[in-house]
């Protein structure tokens, strides 16, 4: 490999660290572990038979509230959903949750990480894929969820810590729910978006 191509790539490889910095992370190597999702789609045909609508690769990206990757894998506008909606649902604006619909993402939490404290008025499965995770409550108690365990987030105030050297990457369902009522009033969210 010439010297012109090996500076390009350094500079190149060196540009898409610049997101993690401020979250201490100093190389690539962990980051480039995890491997690109996959996300097939299917559908119907003119005679109403299934077919496969689309198939592609990505990688999560950066976000700025925390030192996570996410990447949103489908949307519906509606709950249940509206299975004639040709619209992509990676295409639908989403923000950590969809009024009225459904969000799938994948999030690639980093190793030493912790996101901030947070409630949204939905139901949440969250599916750790790989690595492990811990689960903190707002009033301190963790639990810590493993490759293979399931979550049910149900409009608590939680928040996520990474306390392994490793990426944890976990596949999210939320599904807007209403405000969980406690003595008669509605909790609030508390988004960090």
């Amino acid at each position: 490999m010439s010297k012109a191509r090996r500076r390009k790539e350094k500079s190149a490889q060196a540009t898409d660290l610049t997101a993690y910095r401020h979250f201490g992370v100093k190389n690539m190597v962990e980051l480039q572990k995890m491997p690109p999702v996959q996300r097939v789609v299917t559908g119907h045909d003119a005679a109403g038979r299934a077919i496969f609508v689309s198939e592609d690769f990505a990688q999560p990206q950066p976000i700025a509230s925390a030192p996570a990757d996410f990447l949103l894998m489908w949307t519906t506008a509606t709950v249940p959903a509206d299975n004639n909606d040709e619209t992509d649902g990676r295409e639908r604006d989403a923000g950590l949750t969809l009024n009225a619909g459904s969000v799938i993402r994948i999030v690639d939490m980093h190793p030493g990480s912790e996101s901030p404290m947070h409630r949204t008025n939905s139901i949440d499965y969250g599916i750790v894929l790989s690595g492990a995770i811990e689960l903190e409550l707002d009033d301190g108690v963790t639990k810590t969820i493993e490759a293979g365990g399931i979550i049910i987030q149900r409009g608590t105030n939680h928040l996520w810590r990474n306390t392994t050297d490793a990426v944890c990457r976990i596949a999210f369902v939320l599904i807007e729910a209403p405000a969980y009522v406690h003595n008669g009033q509605p909790l609030p969210e508390n988004k960090a978006e």
